[in-house]
């Protein structure tokens, strides 16, 4: 179970994360939904251990982050919304890189996630030849690979061609059904409703709304949802 409890992360007046609460249990496939600059990105950094926060807390599994930095992200894997990975180095080098810090064997693990995003001719080229739908592959891949107890996705979709955006949809429910949890914020609403079996608002670094899926559209879509949490005022 992931549990955030009265997260605040100042920037300004309003920008930042005010006292946000949100609790995740095993098998969730929740999507993050919120404009720019409603503190999506900020909120998974903090989960990430990458932004420090003021106050509150975050456990994952009873881990606390704060107090068991280690021990917490083992726990997790984090892909930013543009992939930041080490260019001189090749795929399955990076992708090595990655599992020796978390100390395990991909060997089979590698090959078959290779497979499933068509990148495995690739893997001993350098990184700085891939295009950015190429990085991304191989950046998921280093996420899934160590399997997680959660998965921090920000806008994951982004650069991948239509075929690999379907793996990784698949993926993503596989995983979750294994009871893992993943956390993925997108900007594509549609995406999100079919995809997610939970969902977030984020506004004005708050949580509005959080429940499952089905609960959350009803008769509507999550679409109509959105814009009108979007133009309720506080």
């Amino acid at each position: 179970m992931l549990m955030i409890q009265h997260l605040k992360k100042e920037y300004s007046s309003k920008k930042g994360l005010h006292n946000l609460n949100l609790t995740l249990n095993k098998g969730d496939l929740c999507a993050f939904i919120g404009h720019n600059g409603a503190g999506k990105t900020t909120c998974l950094k903090c989960l990430a251990g990458i932004h420090p926060y003021d106050t509150g807390k975050i456990t994952l599994n009873n881990v606390d982050l704060n107090n068991n930095p280690i021990a917490y992200k083992k726990q997790i894997a984090y892909v930013p919304d543009e992939p930041t990975i080490y260019p001189f180095l090749s795929g399955r080098e990076y992708i090595q890189f990655i599992a020796d810090i978390f100390e395990i064997d991909i060997t089979n693990k590698l090959e078959q996630l290779a497979s499933l995003f068509e990148i495995t001719d690739a893997l001993d080229l350098p990184i700085a030849s891939y295009s950015h739908g190429m990085q991304q592959k191989i950046i998921l891949i280093s996420a899934f690979i160590h399997e997680p107890e959660l998965l921090i996705l920000d806008e994951p979709f982004v650069g991948l061609d239509p075929k690999a955006t379907i793996t990784l949809k698949n993926l993503m429910r596989d995983y979750c059904q294994q009871g893992k949890i993943i956390l993925f914020s997108t900007h594509v609403l549609e995406v999100a409703e079919k995809l997610a079996t939970k969902a977030v608002i984020i506004k004005d670094g708050q949580v509005v709304i959080e429940d499952c899926m089905q609960n959350i559209i009803q008769s509507n879509s999550l679409e109509k949802v959105f814009l009108d949490t979007l133009n309720e005022t506080c």
